[in-house]
């Protein structure tokens, strides 16, 4: 992709129009302004690169904050006219110390928080970490804690006790995504699966 294949004819003032999503929640974070300098040095660099509208320059999100963006993936609308970057926040994306500049719930998409986690967890392997302990052990330790915890939440599903199964439900879901981790799989895998099944 090049700054070349968007059709900015109807614009006027030759800036693309980019939307900033969260790669890992995929929380819509921000808008912002590139010219084809901004485009060029984010693809470059792999940080996003703004053209400010207001100070007529270039600015690198993050570079007087240290909140960098790090752009994971780049897609182009079906109308070649704006931009959405899903990169990896370092930190607060709004000036206000928020994390994103619209108002939407904070807990959105945690799950997708917790397997960005999790996957940080399996290249670092961080001592004193329970999910670099269950790494460690490898998928067939992983694998019986699945078991044992979808047994938990069943049991408490069949008693009635809601409490007792929302906690246990939760135990399962992580111990699933250290799993699908384990397995080299992701929740966009498992998402397509669901959508193969759907369709």
């Amino acid at each position: 992709m090049t700054f070349d294949d968007f059709n900015l004819g109807k614009t006027g003032d030759g800036l693309l129009p980019v939307i900033i999503q969260d790669a890992a929640t995929l929380k819509v974070l921000m808008l912002g302004y590139m010219d084809r300098a901004a485009f060029d040095k984010t693809v470059a660099e792999g940080r996003v690169t703004f053209f400010s509208r207001t100070r007529q320059t270039l600015w690198t999100k993050g570079e007087t904050s240290g909140n960098y963006l790090t752009v994971k993936q780049m897609y182009a609308d079906c109308d070649a006219d704006t931009l959405l970057v899903q990169a990896v926040p370092s930190g607060p994306v709004c000036h206000r110390g928020t994390t994103a500049c619209f108002d939407t719930p904070e807990d959105e998409g945690f799950i997708r928080t917790l397997s960005a986690l999790v996957q940080e967890r399996h290249a670092a392997l961080p001592e004193g970490s329970y999910t670099t302990r269950l790494f460690i052990k490898g998928v067939k330790a992983v694998a019986k804690k699945v078991g044992e915890e979808a047994a938990e939440a069943v049991i408490e599903a069949v008693d009635g006790n809601r409490d007792r199964f929302l906690y246990e439900a939760g135990d399962l879901v992580y111990h699933l995504l250290v799993l699908l981790e384990q397995m080299d799989c992701s929740l966009s895998d498992l998402e397509g699966e669901l959508a193969l099944r759907h369709r």
